[in-house]
């Protein structure tokens, strides 16, 4: 196995299709003035990220359904053993669904992994999408679809 690797950027398009094949990713907030992290599972409605929270939570409580607040949600599916993989990372604002029909429209398909009433249905608008994918430095040579090597740093 070489160590010769690359960084590729991935489209918003190819990074939006990534994430929706996954079920579970990291919601990034800002809990009491400090950075929080919780993992969480989620669909993708269109450029929404729909995740669902329990009330009285940290991040339910900080999130109303008018300003929301600015978060950040990361997936990624990375193989240690070949050091390949990819990461997308999206930023926006969450918000409460507010809307009771579509608010349980979400909560029939979106099932906790967790106990608890995770009644409130949380969409986070995909503003900012950023993605790239690691692969092997031979691999970056043959690439055509017009994607650009990404940068660490």
């Amino acid at each position: 196995m070489t160590d010769d690797r690359c960084l590729e950027g991935l489209t918003r398009g190819e990074s939006l299709r990534l994430l929706a094949s996954v079920p579970v990713g990291r919601v990034a907030f800002s809990h009491r003035a400090l950075p929080a992290i919780r993992p969480v599972n989620h669909l993708l409605a269109s450029d929404q990220i729909i995740i669902r929270a329990d009330l009285g939570t940290a991040l339910s409580n900080e999130v109303g359904p008018e300003s929301g607040m600015v978060v950040a949600y990361e997936v990624d599916m990375l193989e240690a053993e070949d050091r390949v993989g990819w990461s997308v990372v999206v930023v926006g604002r969450a918000r409460r669904v507010t809307d009771e029909a579509a608010a349980d429209r979400y909560r029939q398909i979106l099932h906790p992994w967790v106990s608890g009433s995770m009644a409130d249905v949380l969409a986070i608008q995909a503003e900012i999408v950023t993605g790239f994918r690691l692969v092997p430095r031979a691999c970056a040579a043959g690439r055509h679809d017009g994607s650009q090597p990404a940068r660490l740093g």
